[in-house]
């Protein structure tokens, strides 16, 4: 007689043949049935998607089970519900990646995303984010992206975050963003993302505004982007005047020579 096939703990089925999920991948299942994708779940964890899906595939994730559990408890308390303001509700529960020394160095570091600039390479990009906080500094850190694509002669795009009620005219509108009914994004926290300068698709040409003149426009705001980004949604009939940007993607690129 052939000796029994052994299942690991995390394998194990339960009834209906369903396989049992550990606490990081339940608490992952809680997160999802209340309405966020796995990639807002590894976003949330600072951490990327494919080791989201390991939670359930591989019974990876032990080490953020605290951290779920916390925004957990916040989406469904009523709490904070978006991404940003869950991410620092997981940051108190969540160690940084560290790397291991190198020779000569007194101990490990933490770790550091790997980033490339690619602009200089035609049809490449580079991108640069800022929430709330960040964008109340003067959002310092994307004030690169647009230096280094207006070097090049390169194009830009934006995407901001604001209250829903705080812009003028309708989701979708032409006069907001031609051809781009597909870039308006609703939040369930009432707020809205829209896209301004993204490829027009078809034969309506590349889309982006011109990095030098955006520049000009930041230089003009003291070195503050968003300001720049916020003054021109002002100037174009886009925005409230005293509307409050929530969130800030900057991307630049240089089209094929």
């Amino acid at each position: 007689m052939p000796p029994r096939k052994r299942t690991t703990p995390g394998r194990r089925a339960r009834r209906g043949g369903q396989p049992q999920l550990n606490e990081a991948a339940r608490l992952t299942q809680q997160l999802i049935d209340a309405g966020y994708t796995k990639k807002q779940v590894a976003d949330i964890i600072g951490r990327n998607s494919s080791l989201v899906s390991q939670f359930f595939t591989k019974n990876k994730g032990a080490g953020f089970v605290d951290a779920l559990r916390n925004v957990v408890q916040e989406v469904q308390s009523g709490g904070v519900n978006d991404i940003e303001g869950l991410k620092q509700v997981a940051a108190h529960d969540i160690t940084p990646r560290t790397r291991k020394a190198l020779p000569g160095e007194k101990g490990p570091h933490r770790a550091r995303t790997r980033t490339k600039d690619v602009i200089e390479t035609p049809g490449h990009s580079a991108m640069a984010r800022a929430a709330k906080q960040h964008i109340a500094a003067g959002a310092s850190r994307l004030r690169p992206v647009i230096e280094r694509t207006a070097a090049v002669g390169g194009s830009i795009a934006f995407t901001v975050r604001a209250k829903k009620s705080a812009f003028i005219l309708d989701a979708g509108d032409r006069r907001d963003s031609p051809g781009l009914r597909r870039g308006v994004v609703q939040r369930p926290d009432g707020t809205e993302e829209r896209a301004y300068g993204k490829s027009l698709g078809g034969a309506q040409g590349p889309g982006g505004f011109d990095a030098q003149e955006w520049q000009r426009r930041v230089e003009a705001a003291n070195g503050d982007v968003a300001a720049a980004v916020r003054n021109w949604l002002v100037e174009t009939g886009r925005l409230q005047p005293d509307a409050v940007l929530t969130h800030l993607e900057i991307r630049g690129w240089k089209l094929q020579d």
